[in-house]
C-alpha cells in the first residue's frame, strides 16, 4: 500500500467484487442490492463495488453499521452513483425491509481483523439475510469468522459466495468457518510478490499430487516398489482388516503383508495379500506399517510395530493402545490419523473443542506426540511436529462419513509411506485421493467404504491426466 497510489488495492478489490456479484446475479440492471457496511477497508470495498453496480443500473442501498467511521471515499462514490443510504439505528425496519426485497446482500461488515463473532447490531441483519431470498456475498471472508484459524466464536454471516483478495485465508479452508464461506472466488490484486515464502496453510491441487505419486520404473519389482505391513482387525472386527488391505493394495506399494486374526477374511477378498498369523516381528521385511484399525485390545501388536525402525501409521484402536512415550521415542517417522473424537481423547479435551479449533488441535497433537498428524474430518488437516505449513484437504464429500472409510484411508496412506513418501506427503496425498475417490464413487448417492477403495484407481488416473 505504501508503494502504490492511494486506494489502488481497494479499487482492484472492488472491481473484482463487482464482477463476481454481476456474474452471480446473471444481470445487473434492475436488481436490488443491499450492502452491509462496517468500518475499515472491507466496508470500503463493498461501497466501491456497490457504486459500480449502481452505475450499471442496480438499485443499491447501503446499511451503515459504523456511522461516522464509514469509509468516506467509498460512501461518496456510492452516493455519486445514485446509491441510497440506510442508518440501522435510525430506521431498523427500513434496513430489514431492504434485505427482504433484495436480490443480493453484500457482507462488508468485518474484515480479517475481526474477532469474536458479529456485534449485536450486525447479527440480526446477518440472520435476516440468511432467511431472505437474496444471495449473500461475503467480502474477503464471512464476517464473524476467524481469518487465521477457521474458528467461529459467535454469530457469523453464512455466505453463498465469498470473494477473497490476494490470497486464500485459513478460515476459508478450515471448518467450521469454511462452512460459512460457500463457494470461494480468489481475486488477484497483485499481492503475489509480497506473500511470504512459507504460508500458514497449503492446499494441494491435482498437479501437486501428480508430482508426488509413486510411479514404478522399468526395473521395478514388487519389493523395490515397497512392501506395506497391515496389523489390523480382530475376531470382532475382521472387516477393518479387509478394508485397510483394500486401500493399501491401491496405494502404490508393490506388496501388502497382513498380520492378524482376520487372515481368512483378507485372503477370501484379496488372495494377492501375503498373510501371516505369527505377529509383526515374524511377518517379514516391510518398508512401512499400518497398525490399529479394528485391532480391539491387541496392545502387543501395537507395541511391536512401534518398536520397529520403519515408518508407522497409527490409527483407530492403535491410537488408544499406544503409549505416548513410545510414540515420542521413535526415531523413524510416525503418522497418526485420528478423527475428532480420538484427537480429543489424546489431548484430554472435549470433542467439541477439537471441532471448534481444528488447526490448533492438529498442531498441538503433532507437537505433543512428535509425530505427523492427519486430523480427519470435513476438512482434513496434516501437520508435522516441527511446524511449517499445515496441509488442508477439501476434496472429500459428506458421503465419506461411513463405517470403514477411515480404514481404507489408513491402508492407502500406509502404502504411500512404504513407496517412499514422507509422512506429510503420504498423508496429504492419501487424503486427496481418498476424498476424490469418494466423490467419484458417490455422485450424490450413499456409498460404502469398499466403493471408495474401488474408486481409488479412477481418482489416481484423474490426477495424473
Amino acid at each position: 500500500m505504501a508503494r502504490l497510489p492511494d486506494g489502488a488495492l481497494m479499487q482492484r478489490a472492488a472491481a473484482g467484487l463487482a464482477a463476481a456479484c454481476a456474474d452471480l446475479l446473471g444481470g445487473v440492471y434492475g436488481r436490488r442490492v443491499v450492502l452491509l457496511v462496517g468500518s475499515g477497508d472491507n466496508g470500503g470495498d463493498a461501497l466501491y463495488a456497490g457504486a459500480r453496480l449502481a452505475r450499471r443500473g442496480a438499485g443499491v442501498s447501503a446499511v451503515l453499521l459504523a456511522g461516522d467511521r464509514t469509509h468516506p471515499g467509498g460512501l461518496a462514490a456510492l452516493r455519486r452513483a445514485g446509491g441510497m443510504v440506510v442508518h440501522p439505528d435510525a430506521a431498523a425496519d427500513a434496513a430489514g425491509a431492504a434485505i427482504d426485497r433484495a436480490d443480493l446482500v453484500v457482507d462488508g461488515v468485518v474484515g480479517i481483523g475481526g474477532k469474536g463473532g458479529l456485534r449485536p447490531d450486525a447479527a440480526p441483519l446477518a440472520e435476516r439475510a440468511a432467511r431472505s431470498r437474496a444471495a449473500v456475498v461475503a467480502v474477503d471472508l464471512p464476517s464473524g469468522v476467524e481469518a487465521d484459524s477457521g474458528e467461529v466464536r459467535g454469530a457469523a454471516v453464512r455466505a453463498d459466495l465469498t470473494v477473497t483478495f490476494g490470497a486464500h485465508k485459513p478460515g476459508l479452508l478450515i471448518d467450521p468457518a469454511r462452512e460459512h464461506a460457500g463457494t470461494v472466488r480468489l481475486i488477484d490484486i497483485g499481492l503475489g510478490p509480497e506473500l511470504p515464502a512459507a504460508p500458514e496453510l497449503e492446499a494441494l491441487q491435482h498437479a501437486d499430487v501428480a508430482a508426488l505419486l509413486p510411479v514404478p520404473a522399468a526395473e521395478s519389482d514388487k519389493y523395490r516398489r515397497g512392501v506395506v505391513g497391515i496389523a489390523a482387525g480382530s475376531a470382532r472386527y475382521p472387516g477393518a482388516a479387509v478394508l485397510a488391505v483394500s486401500g493399501a493394495l491401491r496405494g502404490g506399494a508393490g506388496a501388502v503383508r497382513y498380520v492378524g486374526p482376520a487372515g481368512q477374511a483378507v485372503l477370501a477378498r484379496f488372495p494377492e495379500t501375503l498373510v501371516s498369523d505369527r505377529g509383526p516381528h515374524e511377518a517379514g521385511r516391510v518398508q512401512a506399517w499400518v497398525v490399529g484399525p479394528g485391532a480391539g485390545d491387541d496392545a502387543g501388536a501395537v507395541a511391536e510395530v512401534l518398536a520397529t525402525d520403519v515408518p508407522v501409521l497409527l490409527d483407530a484402536d492403535g491410537l488408544r493402545l499406544a503409549a505416548r512415550d513410545a510414540v515420542r521415542a521413535r526415531t523413524a517417522p510416525t503418522l497418526m490419523t485420528p478423527h475428532a473424537g480420538e484427537a480429543a481423547a489424546l489431548l484430554g479435551v472435549a470433542r467439541e473443542e477439537v471441532e471448534a479449533a481444528r488447526l490448533t488441535a492438529v498442531r498441538e497433537l503433532a507437537a505433543r506426540y512428535r509425530a505427523t498428524v492427519l486430523l480427519k474430518g470435513s476438512t482434513t488437516l496434516v501437520a508435522d511436529p516441527d511446524g511449517g505449513p499445515v496441509r488442508v484437504n477439501a476434496t472429500g464429500t459428506p458421503w465419506l462419513a461411513t463405517a470403514g472409510s477411515g480404514d481404507v484411508l489408513s491402508g492407502l496412506a500406509g502404502s504411500l509411506l512404504a513407496a517412499g513418501l514422507a509422512p506429510r506427503d503420504a498423508g496429504s496425498v492419501a487424503a486427496y485421493l481418498h476424498g476424490l475417490a469418494g466423490r467419484l464413487a458417490a455422485h450424490g448417492a450413499p456409498i460404502a467404504a469398499h466403493d471408495v477403495a474401488d474408486s481409488i484407481p479412477s481418482a489416481w488416473r484423474d490426477v495424473q491426466e
